[in-house]
């Protein structure tokens, strides 16, 4: 078996790309569903972002497995297969390794060092174990790029200074507009980013915050801890009117502000929209009306560009923890398939066994219950001979990986054998 990942990010497809391959949380489970339906896949995590979209698998054959993933990123984006191929990018087994945990650790983001990537790496590694996606390989490998994002951030200064999406966006509009203190500011969406955003605006200065929210119950939490106000969607253009900056995060499929609902302003008085959602929130022709300006995730990138020196004074030592990650994870991960793994599956036989003959206790006599007790042991060890002398034998090599995938899964000992999760 192999890991494989096939994606897009910012880096190597257009704004326009990302839009047409973002999955949200629905798209994301009949993804992880098709894919592990496949007979090329055995394992299957989505991670899918403002900032990319990836797809990681365990693959049982890995040039089948590498096509059918290809093949539905094209039909996602509606794309042919060279265009993909022009946009995306691939990696297996310790490059596909490397890869995760350097986007964990902020690597690989539109803000370097960025803190919101490490929630949305556990959001996807969840979904997919819930849904069945992420077993034995998968779960090892994403408790393991949990750890080392988390290592990064507290043993090196990555993410020192505006090191998440949330905050850059608030920079960007302090920027734009001079000064945001006693500005009226709308957000737009109140998912995690839009949260992020509004306590971000809530430590900028005295700022006047409307958070606006299909959910009003979901926005009244984000509002409360912002000391803010919420309101429907259905009062947008009334906000909109009043705002000096909007800053838009839905997760609709489609524009939500559209030149229908937003008013041109003068020259005085202009009003900055910052679209970073994916797909974007405001609609194109927008940005053609007097006195509106519309920055997106392209604007912030190049924002994000400027003022980078302390935290790429970090890459060499944060790359230098990512490589001792992969090897600790490869020590790991063949070490799950022995010694480790073959007590576990002991332990496991034991309690069924044991508590097959204490179901009877009541009813045997003491001989007849400690003939019943030592048969029992000994049929266990000898079932269990075979199968503990090949996840030796084959113990880091492929074929031990495979084996000692299955073992775990049929037999649910993930807990047994793998690390407890960071929290």
């Amino acid at each position: 078996m192999s890991i494989l990942v096939v994606g897009v990010n910012h880096r190597s497809a257009p704004l326009g790309m990302l839009e047409q391959l973002t999955l949200d949380a629905p798209s994301v489970v009949k993804t992880v569903n098709g894919l592990v339906d496949l007979d090329s896949v055995r394992e299957a995590v989505v991670l899918s972002t403002c900032n990319r979209t990836e797809i990681y698998v365990v693959a049982e054959r890995f040039h089948r497995a590498y096509d059918d993933v290809r093949e539905l990123l094209c039909a996602r984006a509606l794309v042919d297969l060279d265009t993909l191929t022009t946009h995306s990018y691939s990696a297996f087994d310790d490059a596909a390794v490397s890869h995760l945990f350097s986007v964990a650790c902020g690597l690989d983001s539109v803000v370097l060092g960025e803190t919101e990537i490490l929630g949305q790496v556990r959001a996807a590694w969840d979904l997919a174990r819930a849904e069945g996606g992420a077993r034995s390989t998968l779960n090892l490998l994403f408790r393991h790029a949990l750890e080392v994002g988390k290592l990064a951030r507290t043993e090196t200064a990555i993410a020192q200074g505006t090191a998440s999406v949330s905050h850059a966006a608030v920079e960007m509009a302090r920027e734009s507009l001079g000064s945001l203190d006693g500005r009226s500011i709308a957000v737009v969406g109140a998912g995690s980013m839009g949260e992020g955003i509004a306590v971000a605006l809530h430590a900028a200065g005295d700022v006047d915050v409307t958070v606006v929210n299909r959910s009003i119950e979901r926005g009244q939490q984000v509002a409360d801890r912002i000391g803010g106000r919420v309101v429907g969607f259905d009062q947008l253009g009334a906000v909109m009117s009043a705002a000096d900056v909007v800053l838009t995060c839905t997760g609709a499929n489609e524009p939500v502000i559209t030149a229908e609902v937003v008013e041109p302003r003068d020259a005085d008085r202009p009003l900055v929209f910052i679209d970073i959602a994916v797909p974007r929130d405001v609609a194109a022709e927008v940005a053609a009306l007097g006195g509106i300006t519309v920055l997106d995730l392209d604007d912030l990138k190049a924002w994000a560009d400027r003022g980078l020196e302390q935290r790429v004074a970090e890459v060499a030592a944060v790359q230098a923890i990512v490589r001792g990650a992969v090897d600790r994870y490869a020590l790991d991960a063949s070490a799950m398939q022995a010694a480790p793994l073959v007590s576990a599956l002991r332990g496991r036989f034991e309690e069924i066994r044991s508590a097959e003959v204490a179901r009877h206790e009541g009813r045997l006599d003491a001989d007849a219950l400690e003939m019943i007790d030592a048969v029992t042991r000994q049929l266990v060890a000898k079932l269990l001979h075979e199968p503990s002398v090949r996840l030796r034998n084959e113990a880091g090599s492929p074929s031990g990986a495979r084996i000692a995938a299955a073992v775990v899964d049929l037999f649910d000992l993930d807990d047994a054998v793998l690390p407890a999760p960071s929290e």
